[in-house]
């Protein structure tokens, strides 16, 4: 077990801890030539603002509030401690150097209400960050008010539609893959289309006659991400779009999996006219927690007019950076503000400290582990790379445990659980749904041939396990804070609802 990292102990909620009456600090009583000039607090604020009884929080010491999150910290693993290889989810190393930037002070303390003027600094960056991602892209415009990569989707289809409207047409479908990420379908639903599924094909990439037949005067676009989420680059992919475009329907690109190209290939030659790219994946901002999330939306020329607003531009006679609120389609604003700026910062620095020939080699050394991985898993009895172990793949693989399962009993769930016990993070599995017990692995171009050679030498040794002892991998983990969990249950609202209302009754009793 020499890779395990984390903490193991119990840790109650911290409503939980404590006692009643117990605080951490001691606000100073007021004094009494102050009290005399103001007056009762209460008197001098709104009714409304008022609250009828103290709020329901913990009442804790410091040092309770401190070892409680210490230790829960302790608990959590997270791309500091270890790999992440969570395939269709880029997750890589977040460089220090951005950090510093992030959390300086003259950039937290800036407020979305400021004058422009007084934001000029911040304006610049996100102007010239714009015309990066342009340039990689290939593509003319780039919107960052979308939150993340689910909400770019939703604004890109969102701008589908107000172009085949403006054109006086009423596209209703929107094509996509069988092997697309689930936001996809959810998002063009939620845009008012259709969703036509197309299939995937022996070798793993888009059915062209299947996609041929599938297109119509109803096609208002297609979704796809190259390399696709088997790992596999649609080689014919000027054919699929010209296919797209031959009926008048719009290409786009899903971001996701961008790492495998970078400074290679550009969605916007390969025939895209959207793309949304995942600021918090590909260009190293940090995911969840310590993000947030964040989003960049590319289109062609002839879509710049749709994006949200505003959309920050340069004002070559005054010299100065402003938000251009004024575009004539729009489709409005798609949430508050201007997105998510400080992710957009690392991502700032992140460009500038790798350059044109860095973001090169990122694709290069992505696509480098993540085949040196695959070509090691292919010689594991009991594994599987389907739709083609030929075909080299770029930034991610997916690995069928079908046949271990058919010979052993033992699962892809199984298996991940195990590798936690190993103290390593597991795959994506069951997902895409197209490949049998799937476990989709993506080695980032931070991760060392070291690290990929101990998840090899993991997945060894459980299916060696798997063959010998199957049971005994139907108990992992072990090794983790929380063990296994029935997925069923854990899924049923009848049987998690008890547990809830106990918890509701504890903190209304402790209130």
């Amino acid at each position: 077990m020499g890779e395990f990292r984390q903490a193991k102990w119990e840790e109650p909620p911290i409503f939980e801890l404590g006692a009643k009456g117990r605080i951490g600090c001691e606000v100073p009583e007021v004094e009494e030539e102050v009290r005399e000039e103001v007056g009762d607090i209460y008197s001098l604020l709104p009714p409304r603002m008022i609250r009828d009884k103290p709020p329901n929080l913990p009442e804790v010491s410091e040092v309770e509030v401190i070892r409680h999150y210490l230790r829960l910290s302790q608990m959590s693993y997270g791309v500091d401690l270890g790999p992440q290889p969570l395939g269709s989810c880029t997750m890589k190393y977040n460089p220090k150097v951005a950090e510093e930037v992030a959390w300086d002070r003259r950039v937290t303390n800036l407020h979305p209400l400021q004058r422009e003027e007084f934001v000029q600094g911040i304006l610049k960056a996100l102007y010239e960050l714009g015309l990066w991602l342009c340039e990689i892209m290939g593509l003319h415009k780039v919107s960052f008010q979308p939150a993340a990569g689910a909400h770019g989707e939703l604004t890109g289809a969102l701008i589908i539609r107000a172009y085949h409207r403006d054109k006086g047409e009423e596209r209703d479908e929107m094509i996509i893959p069988d092997s697309a990420h689930g936001t996809n379908p959810a998002s063009a639903a939620m845009a008012g289309f259709k969703v036509v599924r197309v299939p995937t094909d022996e070798e793993g990439q888009v059915d062209i006659e299947a996609l041929k037949a599938a297109v119509s005067s109803r096609t208002a676009g297609m979704m796809l991400t190259n390399p696709n989420t088997l790992g596999v680059f649609e080689r014919r992919i000027l054919k699929i779009t010209a296919i797209v475009h031959e009926v008048g329907g719009l290409m786009y690109y899903d971001g996701a999996n961008i790492n495998g190209i970078l400074g290679l290939v550009r969605p916007g030659d390969m025939g895209f006219d959207i793309v949304h790219l995942n600021i918090h994946k590909t260009f190293s901002s940090p995911h969840g927690g310590g993000g947030p999330g964040a989003c960049a939306l590319c289109v062609r020329r002839e879509l710049a007019d749709y994006l949200p607003i505003p959309v920050v531009e340069y004002d070559k006679l005054r010299g100065s950076y402003f938000l251009n609120y004024s575009i004539p389609k729009s489709i409005g604003r798609v949430r508050a503000f201007h997105g998510n700026v400080v992710p957009l910062l690392r991502a700032y620095v992140y460009l500038l400290s790798l350059g044109p020939q860095g973001l090169v080699k990122v694709a290069k050394l992505s696509v480098l582990n993540t085949n040196y991985f695959m070509a090691k898993v292919k010689r594991i009895k009991g594994l599987e790379v389907p739709y083609g172990p030929q075909i080299p793949r770029k930034h991610e693989v997916v690995i069928s445990a079908g046949k271990l399962k058919r010979e052993t009993g033992v699962t892809a769930e199984d298996l991940a659980k195990y590798l936690l016990d190993r103290g390593l993070h597991s795959p994506t599995i069951y997902f895409p749904g197209i490949v049998e017990e799937a476990m989709m692995f993506e080695f980032t171009e931070t991760e060392t041939k070291e690290n990929i050679d101990k998840y090899v030498k993991a997945l060894e040794e459980a299916v060696r396990l798997a063959y010998r002892d199957p049971s005994a991998l139907k108990s992992a983990p072990s090794n983790t804070a929380i063990r296994r969990l029935d997925l069923v249950r854990a899924n049923k609202w009848d049987t998690f609802a008890p547990n809830y209302r106990k918890y509701l009754e504890r903190v209304k009793r402790r209130a």
